[in-house]
């Protein structure tokens, strides 16, 4: 077997790779092996077929796909992972000569890992973001708290209000024509949340229980379903039940019933911490990523598609098994929320980009400033995944490949770069 490399613009190159024609001819023989019991011709058992009796009936290359595909995967992860390139996307195969007797040869188009022109990532200036804590915040807090407390409370001697949750039947019509997924009966809709579409709940506001009303709203011009695209619609609504929302008194009770606390000044307080806590969290996750976008900004490095490309997919397949983890297929997915395939992708592209500058330019960051990895950081971030996986650290450690603890270093060497970037930030 053997490589030639050559070089392309904007950080692709392309391997060609020449498998001898002993090595090809062992895998048209491992493909005909595989095929003959499906296979059969007059005057032969099924299975039996010789196979030069094939090859002269169906042509030379009958068994040339099956043996290709065969072939190329291992001919090119040995070849890629002996070169000297940092491959970053999948290949792109073409065949370009394939023949019995012959070399079997294919190219694999690739991008490789930019190099990156770091621009200053010392003294960069962030604006640092408040982290005090105000009465209206913890108020703020406090509501939520009681929110979550409320109880609800039928009503019957008044019309709908504001905040209440009237159930509902309705039907909506387009063109005089009702719609598919346009009717609901017993529907709780809280006035006010902004979960059905324009004005349909202002319009409720005032009706009583048992009394039928005609709503009249808009479909927005991006709504996902296509035929309701900017339609005026009108809605048979019955407003069948009213609930109030009753929130409890905030007093010591309060606090007593919600937390630890006898009092409500000391639920306030602990409240007070927290939110402190969170904001410095906040505070320290704003000022990075505004450093790090600083720094990105500063730099230079040419990213190749295929890599964006490929880290893309990467999102798209963790995005699935999150949400299958939660008992929702993709396909699911894409009929609640009207997107596709490809547009979902599409809207992945920019942040893909953005993981991929800043994973670049804190690795050319630690690259430069040289961090030693010790071996208490490794160990500390065993642990965390230990802890994670609710393992044994040294079980775990005996698991780890060294592919994998070179994998670690470098990530531990990227959140050292992100540290030393913050530590030297100018406010």
């Amino acid at each position: 077997m053997s490589l030639q490399i050559e070089k392309l613009e904007k950080n692709m190159a392309k391997l060609t790779i020449e498998v001898s024609a002993e090595e090809f001819e062992k895998a048209v023989e491992k493909a005909y092996q595989k095929n003959k019991g499906k296979m059969s011709i007059p005057g032969f058992r099924k299975g039996k077929v010789p196979r030069q009796m094939l090859e002269k009936m169906y042509g030379a290359e009958i068994f040339f796909e099956d043996a290709a595909n065969e072939v190329i995967p291992e001919a090119y992860s040995e070849e890629a992972s002996n070169c000297e390139l940092d491959i970053v996307s999948q290949p792109k195969i073409d065949v370009v000569q394939i023949g019995k007797g012959k070399s079997f040869i294919f190219t694999a188009e690739v991008a490789t890992k930019p190099e990156v022109e770091l621009g200053e990532y010392k003294g960069i200036k962030v604006e640092k973001p408040s982290v005090e804590v105000t009465d209206e915040d913890i108020n703020a807090e406090l509501e939520n708290v009681r929110k979550q407390n409320s109880r609800t409370i039928p009503v019957e001697d008044r019309a709908v209000e504001d905040g209440d949750i009237a159930t509902i039947d309705f039907e909506g019509f387009v063109d005089g024509e009702p719609f598919e997924g346009g009717k609901g009966t017993d529907y709780p809709l809280t006035i006010g949340s902004h979960s059905f579409i324009d004005t349909f709940e202002q319009q409720l506001i005032g009706k009583n229980i048992g009394e039928e009303v005609e709503v009249n709203v808009t479909f927005p011009e991006d709504y996902q379903a296509e035929n309701l695209k900017g339609k005026p619609a009108m809605f048979k609504v019955t407003v069948k039940e009213i609930k109030k929302v009753e929130l409890p008194e905030l007093d010591d009770d309060f606090a007593q019933d919600v937390s630890e606390f006898d009092t409500l000044a000391e639920y306030r307080e602990d409240i007070k911490n927290k939110l402190a806590q969170k904001k410095e969290a906040e505070a320290k996750t704003e000022i990075e990523n505004k450093a790090v976008d600083a720094l990105i900004e500063s730099s230079k490095m040419d990213i190749p598609e295929p890599m964006i490309d490929l880290q893309v997919r990467q999102m798209a397949d963790d995005f699935a098994r999150r949400i299958q983890s939660q008992g929702i297929s993709i396909e699911q997915y894409f009929q609640f929320t009207g997107l596709t395939s490809d547009k979902m992708l599409e809207q992945m592209r920019p942040q893909a980009l953005k993981r991929i500058q800043s994973r670049l330019v804190l690795e050319a960051v630690a690259k430069a400033e040289n961090f030693d990895i010790t071996e208490e950081d490794i160990n500390a971030e065993i642990d965390k995944m230990a802890s994670m996986y609710q393992m044994e650290a040294d079980k775990l450690k005996e698991m780890i490949t060294d592919a994998e603890k070179d994998s670690m270093k470098q990530d531990i060497g990227v959140q050292k770069a992100v540290d030393f970037i913050v530590a030297n930030v100018q406010g």
